[in-house]
């Protein structure tokens, strides 16, 4: 699998896979390569929301700290 420019990327993989996968004239070995690249993509996706989390968290955890910090 070529990791994805991005989330967006990702995910609009994602659907094409999952277009395909439910396509009736996709073969089974065709369908079972397809499964393999999309459980890739879902674990770069995940990954890529966590890390987003992460920085969120960063980011309201700073914006508290200095919230709190004026009101002393």
């Amino acid at each position: 699998m070529k990791t994805p420019k991005n989330f967006e990327d990702g995910i609009a993989r994602l659907q094409a896979i999952l277009a395909q996968m439910q396509d009736e004239d996709t073969p089974l070995d065709k369908a079972v390569k397809l499964y393999a690249e999309a459980a890739q993509l879902i674990d770069y996706c995940n990954t890529t929301l966590q890390n987003a989390k992460l920085q969120i968290d960063e980011i309201d955890h700073a914006l508290q700290a200095g919230t709190n910090h004026t009101q002393e």
